[in-house]
Formats: structure tokens, C-alpha cells, sequence
């Protein structure tokens, strides 16, 4: 019987909604962002997301850091890790090509 219920167990990729992880990440450390006059900011940056938290309050958070980015800062500053966005260099639908 142990057998037929390993089987009924699936094994792959969990995928888990950005809003369920991200509203528990602490503030990035102001140090961590520097100022940006260029399109090189938060806000194009691949590891960028935002959504409705509680309240239908944005929260904006920085994926490669795991830390939420305060209101504004993700208009005029960036990280080192800053990297293009993947739909920009492929495109939004790049199966199709």
C-alpha cells in the first residue's frame, strides 16, 4: 500500500503567487539603492513586480533582493544587479516568433 501512495504524489515546481511572498519581506536597506538619472531604474529592471497587498495598498518588490522597494524610489534609483527585462530583449511572446 506505501507504494500506491507514492505514486499518487506529484513532484515538480510549486508555484506560489508573488503576492504570498513578498508582502512578509522587510524594506531594502536605503544603502542598496543608488540614484539613477538614466532608464536604468527599479522600475525596468527584470527582477521588479508589484501588486495589491492588503488594503489594495502597491507594494513593490525587488525579486533578486527579496526586499520591498518604498514608494518612489523605484522611479529614480537602481541596484547593481540591475538586468534588462526579459520581454524587452525577447519580446512578450517569443514562441511565436
Amino acid at each position: 500500500m506505501a507504494k500506491a501512495s507514492e505514486k499518487a504524489q506529484v513532484h515538480g515546481p510549486v508555484l506560489v503567487p508573488v503576492s504570498a511572498d513578498c508582502e512578509g519581506w522587510p524594506y531594502l536597506p536605503p544603502d542598496l539603492l543608488r540614484p539613477s538619472r538614466s532608464r536604468q531604474v527599479c522600475m525596468t529592471c527584470h527582477w521588479f513586480r508589484h501588486h495589491a497587498g492588503a488594503n489594495c495598498i502597491t507594494l513593490l518588490c525587488c525579486q533578486l533582493h527579496q526586499g520591498l522597494i518604498g514608494q518612489g524610489e523605484h522611479l529614480s534609483r537602481r541596484c547593481h544587479g540591475w538586468s534588462e527585462a526579459q520581454a524587452l530583449r525577447q519580446g512578450w511572446a517569443p514562441e511565436v516568433g
